[in-house]
């Protein structure tokens, strides 16, 4: 049966799932029952390589024998292309010919598979399989194997000797560390502390101070002789065995950098297996995409927003002028900085926005169109979170049959938009499943979470649509999904999640302010809120429009004919540049959600008439600005001591150069000196020689008188 294009086979798994051919047919809108397999990895891998056979793309319902699937398609059809991330994920992409997508563990086995929502659970795994998704671009590491053991003690020898026969490896060792010299020297041993480290896999440089090479004749202990110097190292790969704090931030993220549990004998030879294998030319998602005329960091070297730079773990993102930059061979993928960003200049790109908004319309839609009802949305990233829906599957009763899972790259990489466009599609509630150790690098999502929740509460759908399961006990995890994967159903929405960011945000909160129980037009949100009001001091504010210039997003504006101050809301992100920009300090940020038709249009905040030049007239400024200006001049400042210099604050700036030539005082200053020649230095120098001849004829004259 074909969906989508593909052709898409179904196996009960040698019975153990009871599938409905014809209802899951009728719930994907295909105009045939699915044949349904028994055992199709054995008895029946014919219909599989006839399917292969035929052409086309080809989406097995299995990711259990999915290695078995891939060697015989390859066997029948040799140019055959796998989808390598199917072992994690929903086959999506429409460059594979072979995918996968797993609905037993995910769905056929639970205890209530073959009640209420459980076809239509498959129906809408199905229907998001067979989803075309555009692959994603990558940069190329290259290794040549270079490696550097960073260690205090014999664990950096040992580590060393394993590596030395796949590797090019040296030993760097703490200053002052007392180690036995091996009997027979298999790589370089140097003694150093590394002050600093930069770079990735392939490319990396150690700064290291007190750089010795060890002495050839040690003999209890270790001796490195030479001088004492600082110096930097170059390697691609480096193991850290030294204990003290990691090298980088976010080290777990750092390809290349392997920084394992010294007292973890396991995690040890893990790493070096790891180590080993990295030599060669390695393919690295380019994880974030970044569009620089949407970046809100700073304008005219005053910083506003900053939210990627203080989210980001690894440090791959660094100021760059008024913009920031992204290193995509650092950047460890974590997606905080999709997260936070309040336009979507960097937007997660594994895969784009756009696809994973598509997969979310896709699988909550074709639920419904199923006939499920109150769908609950499990997100978890693919290394994590299928084992532990495995082990629910297998030990336990399974997710619940209106739980569907939704697994990303990383559940961080989320933010305010996702989770109320999974609202806003029907989604009675989501669960966010961050994994174990995660805590630290939850702190962007929780913040999008407080916002989504203050959301939903203030429009009267409830504070705790959104739960983040923290627990590391799958009994406990399943526990909760059991719990509260039931709640009051929120209204369908179909609108379509095209546009950027806040378009996406703004759909899908039309959709639950329409569904709301309490419709209200404002809600106020935590600080740090990308959406906003500004609050301006109209008393005080001179109208010197340097918020206008300052604001990147056009919320601010002027009016070129006369003195005027606007606001629109919709387009306000917050990012604090209007106020860290305003000469008199007038201006506080507002952080809320108006649903109101004013929000997208401009709104007047301060007008004045403008002010006239006393000498022709001509409206040149404005009379508070004006005023100000004065006030902080006049007798204050050198050059407005006089009351005509005090005057022509009042003119333009034509009237204002007339008068200054008028008075008398431009380019006034004291009488410049004559410029001397080498003649005068040459008849000065005579002068001073014939002064001193005389002075010696009358001293010698006098001598003699005496």
């Amino acid at each position: 049966m074909r969906l989508n294009g593909k052709t898409v086979l179904l196996c009960n798994c040698e019975g153990s799932m009871n599938l409905n051919g014809e209802a899951l047919a009728e719930a994907c809108g295909a105009d045939a029952a699915f044949p349904i397999s028994s055992h199709l990895c054995r008895a029946q891998i014919e219909t599989f390589k006839a399917a292969v056979r035929a052409g086309g793309p080809v989406v097995v319902a299995c990711t259990q024998e999915a290695p078995l699937f891939s060697e015989v398609a390859a066997e029948v059809t040799p140019d055959t292309a796998v989808n390598a991330a199917a072992k994690f994920a929903p086959s999506t992409a429409a460059n594979f010919a072979l995918g996968f997508t797993n609905i037993r563990e995910r769905a056929g086995w639970s205890q209530d598979a073959d009640h209420g929502n459980g076809t239509a659970k498959i129906a809408a795994l199905l229907a998001e399989a067979a989803l075309n998704i555009a692959p994603t671009p990558s940069v190329t590491l290259q290794s040549e194997g270079r490696c550097v053991v960073y260690g205090n003690d014999e664990m950096a020898l040992d580590a060393a000797a394993q590596l030395a026969d796949r590797l090019d490896v040296m030993v760097l060792l703490h200053s002052g560390a007392e180690v036995p010299p091996p009997r027979v020297t298999r790589v370089p041993l140097l003694s150093g502390d590394i002050v600093r480290a930069t770079g990735h896999l392939g490319a990396f440089d150690l700064a290291v101070r007190q750089h010795a090479t060890a002495s050839v004749s040690s003999r209890a202990r270790l001796v490195f002789a030479g001088k004492m110097e600082a110096t930097t190292l170059q390697c691609d790969l480096i193991l850290d065995l030294s204990g003290g704090p990691a090298l980088f931030p976010g080290d777990e993220r750092r390809d290349g950098y392997l920084r394992p549990d010294r007292g973890n004998p396991a995690a040890v030879q893990k790493a070096l297996y790891d180590l080993s294998g990295m030599v060669g030319e390695f393919e690295k998602p380019i994880y974030v995409s970044y569009d620089a005329e949407l970046c809100v960091h700073s304008r005219s070297q005053i910083v506003g927003c900053s939210r990627c730079l203080d989210n980001c773990p690894t440090a791959a993102i660094q100021p760059d002028g008024d913009h920031v930059k992204i290193d995509p061979f650092v950047c460890g993928g974590c997606g905080h900085c999709s997260s936070v960003c309040p336009t979507g200049a960097a937007s997660y790109a594994l895969p784009a926005a756009a696809t994973v908004a598509e997969r979310l319309r896709t699988l909550l839609l074709a639920y419904f169109k199923a006939g499920g009802s109150r769908p609950a949305l499990l997100l978890h990233n693919p290394r994590y979170g299928d084992e532990l829906i495995s082990i629910l599957a297998r030990h336990g009763r399974g997710l619940p049959a209106n739980v569907l899972p939704f697994p990303l790259n990383e559940v961080t990489q989320i933010g305010l938009d996702f989770l109320l466009a999974a609202l806003g599609y029907g989604a009675v509630r989501v669960f966010i499943l961050p994994g174990p150790g995660k805590a630290e690098e939850s702190a962007a999502l929780m913040q999008q979470v407080s916002y989504a929740d203050a959301l939903t509460a203030g429009l009267g759908h409830g504070d705790s649509r959104i739960m983040v399961l923290d627990q590391t006990d799958p009994s406990a995890i399943e526990t909760a999904l059991y719990e509260h994967a039931t709640a009051d159903s929120l209204a369908l929405g179909s609108f379509l999640a095209s546009g950027g960011r806040r378009t996406v945000t703004a759909l899908a909160l039309q959709q639950l302010h329409r569904a709301a129980p309490e419709p209200v037009e404002e809600i106020a949100l935590p600080a740090g809120a990308t959406y906003g009001a500004i609050q301006v001091d109209t008393d005080n504010c001179t109208l010197c429009l340097s918020c206008v210039s300052a604001c990147p997003t056009g919320a601010i504006m002027d009016n070129p004919a006369s003195p005027k101050l606007s606001f629109m809301e919709a387009a306000c992100v917050q990012c604090g540049l209007c106020r860290n920009t305003c000469p008199e300090k007038v201006i506080q940020l507002q952080p809320r959600y108006n649903f109101a038709n004013s929000a997208r249009q401009a709104v007047t905040l301060k007008e004045e008439e403008p002010f006239a030049c006393i000498r022709c007239g001509k409206p040149f400024g404005v009379k508070s600005s004006i005023e100000a200006v004065m006030e902080k001049l006049a007798g204050k400042h050198s050059m407005f001591q006089s009351g005509a210099a005090i005057e022509r604050i009042k003119m333009c700036d034509n009237c204002r150069v007339v008068a200054q030539m008028e008075d008398g005082e431009f380019n006034a200053g004291p009488q410049r000196p004559l410029p001397r020649t080498t003649e005068d230095d040459l008849r000065e120098r005579e002068i001073q020689r014939q002064r001193a001849a005389l002075k010696q004829d009358y001293e010698a004259g006098k001598a003699d008188d005496d």
